[in-house]
């Protein structure tokens, strides 16, 4: 399998889904907004995005299996065979209230493990990708009359991704996300908040977990954490992660973090981290 060139081949795919969003959020209707559940959004643009993603993504692997946040695919694969995991757009509340923090994330896994991963950050025109064995790397579309060519070229202007090399919380900003259903954790999560905004530089709450693994693996986060998360939310996030050189586990140290809900993913000064939430979480 020709990870690099199936990378190359989603990014444009991705690409295309990102300028559908981009259309649509000059024009949107917030009275258009749909529920899932109470607090959980969804609109029309994540579902037409999706679909879009799923038509292009079946050309380029017609064997791979989907799990999508929509369920526009029709179909859930088998964890033990290749799927794509999609989120397409991650971030949804911060879409609709026209707030610029939102992405495209598509992860390609095998045996449950992320090979390739892309992820679109359309507020500030980043794009992060990478693939098993062949590292993470982020490159600026804002500038880019031209696109990107899919050759020899192609990571030429890109900058490789490496976690930041801090090993404790006391150097450490982190990230994290607010619960918006399913509270039964939330006084543990309270006290973990509590003792980490005593322990680090600070903690970011973006909206769109997908961006905060992406800025772990680019070293601008220490680490993140959260939990009632989707593998949609993590798969290629944690792709890149592990690509830079970081670690990623669930809440109890353990590697059931893609389909277990509960992750922190980070550089060395996520042992510290993980020692914080353990004690905390029950």
């Amino acid at each position: 399998m020709h990870l690099e060139l199936i990378t190359h081949q989603t990014i444009e795919i991705v690409r295309e889904a990102g300028a559908f969003i981009k259309h649509e959020a000059a024009k949107f209707d917030r009275s258009l907004t749909e529920y899932k559940a109470a607090n959980n959004l969804v609109s029309y643009v994540d579902k037409e995005t999706e679909k879009l993603l799923v038509t292009g993504l079946r050309q380029i692997l017609p064997e791979a299996g989907f799990i999508t946040e929509e369920g526009t695919a029709g179909e859930e694969s088998n964890p033990d065979e290749l799927y794509w995991i999609i989120d397409p757009l991650d971030g949804t509340a911060n879409f609709i209230h026209s707030l610029p923090v939102y992405c495209v994330s598509v992860g390609l896994v095998k045996n449950n493990i992320p090979i390739a991963g892309v992820i679109y950050h359309l507020g500030t025109e980043e794009l992060f990708f990478g693939w098993q064995g062949g590292g993470a790397w982020s490159v600026s579309l804002r500038y880019m009359l031209n696109g990107l060519a899919l050759d020899s070229t192609f990571l030429q202007g890109a900058t490789r991704l490496k976690v930041s090399s801090a090993t404790t919380l006391s150097d450490s900003l982190l990230a994290t996300g607010f619960p918006y259903y399913k509270f039964e954790k939330q006084e543990q999560y309270l006290k973990v908040l509590e003792t980490l905004m005593q322990s680090c530089h600070g903690l970011r709450r973006m909206g769109a977990a997908a961006i905060d693994l992406a800025y772990v693996a680019a070293g601008r986060f220490e680490a993140f954490y959260e939990y009632n998360l989707n593998s949609w939310d993590m798969a290629a996030g944690a792709l890149l992660i592990l690509e830079a050189g970081g670690q990623i586990t669930d809440f109890s140290g353990g590697q059931e973090w893609l389909f277990g809900g509960d992750v922190i993913a980070g550089c060395a000064a996520q042992t510290e981290l993980l020692e914080v939430i353990k004690h905390h979480w029950a």
